[in-house]
């Protein structure tokens, strides 16, 4: 099993591997043993598939379980004060303990509900999915808004990170390929080598199990350095938001969970490869499109219906859009884009995609 230790204001530790349930027993039994109630926030699908499996490290603690919806729609308001609804009914305090059990989107409220239910209780993150490698490091809470993605939320440290990799097993080929998309961004804001690597693969099934660890330890390494360094987004942390300015408005038109993050991330990436004049962008969309990126939902969204919610982008100031660009790879950078270039480079992204496709 791999450690990697994030050093921000309260350091922790992330643990991916095969077994990482088993150090509930040991390495974060005292965690467990002083708090006075342990709640699991579940995404409902992974309860149905994985949950007996989770239970069975918990089976020497009084354990309660809150199911959530699957997916993006848990990021809702309601589903938030659902949660806070069932730690006040299950008489919880200060002393409890929350444990994030799913994908991303699970991980996010469930950080957002530990970090305001009186003031901030302590969670674990138990991520199940590839795409969460990104979003279970680093702290970063949050809920949607119809408005903008991500609006509500906190920066809020997990107590650790266990990454049972046993569970990546079931995942859907929607998900791998969500996941992955936050994988390859990694490689393009820090290395060469593993984004050729990564382009190199054009059948995720082809990747062993093998693999798959030693990206995901890859790409959570890239965030923890990034979040160490910077770990309120003042600075160089925007750039683990490479691809995620038109990915954010595209999730926002076609309504949340109707395409998967990851998805998003990629048509935003090939956007933002664009704009920055990177070399690899031919070879990009050719393995997105190898892969089943939907590419083709270029052509059918407009710009214009895509620019509100860009200028709504957290990196965005005073309707300013603001994007992370790559002077190469390893080298991102954030740039101010004027709408007339940024409509003129998607028109043109639209047309380039059409001769792939």
């Amino acid at each position: 099993m791999k450690q990697l230790r994030v050093e921000a204001d309260h350091p922790y530790s992330v643990h991916i591997g095969a077994g990482a349930f088993d150090l509930f027993a040991d390495a974060y039994r005292h965690l467990l043993d002083k708090a006075d109630h342990i709640v699991v926030i579940a995404d409902e699908q992974v309860a149905e598939l994985h949950l007996p499996y989770l239970l069975e490290f918990l089976a020497d603690w009084d354990v309660r379980v809150l199911t959530v919806p699957a997916g993006e729609s848990a990021k809702s308001v309601e589903t938030f004060m659902a949660c806070h609804s069932f730690l006040l009914a299950e008489n919880c305090s200060r002393d409890s303990l929350l444990l994030a059990f799913g994908g991303g989107a699970t991980g996010d409220v469930a950080g957002f509900v530990a970090s305001t239910f009186m003031r901030g209780i302590p969670f674990i993150q138990l991520p199940t999915t590839i795409l969460a490698h990104d979003s279970a490091v680093g702290g970063k809470t949050a809920i949607n808004h119809e408005l903008g993605k991500n609006m509500i939320g906190t920066f809020y440290q997990p107590k650790a990170v266990l990454y049972d990799s046993r569970l990546l097993a079931t995942l859907p080929p929607g998900e791998v390929r969500s996941g992955m998309a936050e994988v390859i961004k990694h490689a393009f804001i820090s290395n060469e080598e593993w984004l050729e690597e990564l382009l190199a693969i054009r059948d995720f099934t082809e990747m062993t199990e093998e693999d798959l660890n030693r990206h995901l330890e890859k790409g959570i390494a890239v965030k923890a350095a990034i979040v160490e360094e910077d770990e309120f987004e003042g600075g160089v942390r925007k750039y683990l938001n490479f691809g995620h300015t038109l990915a954010h408005a595209l999730e926002g038109h076609l309504g949340y969970g109707k395409l998967t993050h990851g998805e998003a991330v990629v048509l935003g990436m090939t956007y933002a490869l664009l704009l920055s004049e990177h070399e690899k962008l031919d070879r990009f969309i050719a393995w997105s499109s190898a892969n089943g990126y939907p590419l083709y939902l270029l052509r059918e969204i407009s710009f214009e219906s895509l620019l509100p919610y860009m200028k709504k982008d957290k990196k965005s100031s005073r309707g300013v859009l603001n994007f992370v660009l790559l002077e190469r790879t390893g080298m991102p950078f954030v740039e101010q884009i004027e709408e007339q270039r940024a409509h003129a480079a998607y028109e043109k992204l639209v047309l380039q995609i059409g001769d792939v496709i």
